[in-house]
């Protein structure tokens, strides 16, 4: 199913969903592994623990969190297909941030760890049916759908590779 086949779209979680083309969900995974891919480790590395301002994530950092926040959602995305109406508990994503201790972290290894966690979340949806995609429960404080929880995980990332592009690359060139 594609993005334009979300029947209701969730309040916050517009921001990502509408990151994302207007394609099946199958394909927008596929894409977002392509960026995965193409990210230019070199420039990351240059950029080091850099900060495009004070308490801003590091590079490292914006990694595990989207991550974090993919595993989170699958989660949610689960309860969802298979309708077991628990509403669930909200996550403080700067507390992960603090305590994911990614210094040990190489860059490469957060990569793999990211593509991985993306495979398996395009597996999982893979396994949906046309019902079961538009099966829907409350994602904190908002209804969304399993859809809808697909396009944000995929427009997630966009997000915060913009961020990257835009905010963290130009330090570079200083």
């Amino acid at each position: 199913m594609k993005k334009s086949d979300i029947t209701k779209m969730p309040g916050y979680y517009d921001r990502y969903i509408n990151l994302v083309d207007d394609i099946e969900i199958l394909k927008a995974f596929d894409e977002s592994i392509q960026q995965i891919d193409q990210i230019n480790i070199d420039q990351l590395l240059q950029l080091g623990d850099s900060v495009y301002a004070p308490e801003k994530w590091t590079i490292k950092q914006i990694i595990q969190h989207i991550i974090d926040t993919e595993r989170v959602f699958t989660e949610r995305t689960t309860r969802f297909a298979r309708q077991d109406g628990v509403t669930p508990q909200g996550f403080d994503e700067n507390l992960f941030a603090d305590n994911a201790k990614v210094n040990h972290r190489t860059l490469e290894s957060l990569l793999k760890e990211l593509k991985s966690v993306r495979i398996a979340s395009k597996a999982m949806f893979e396994g949906f049916d046309d019902e079961t995609i538009q099966h829907s429960g409350n994602n904190y404080n908002t209804e969304m759908s399993v859809l809808a929880m697909g396009f944000t995980m995929v427009g997630h990332q966009i997000h915060h590779f913009n961020i990257i592009r835009e905010r963290y690359l130009p330090l570079l060139q200083n």
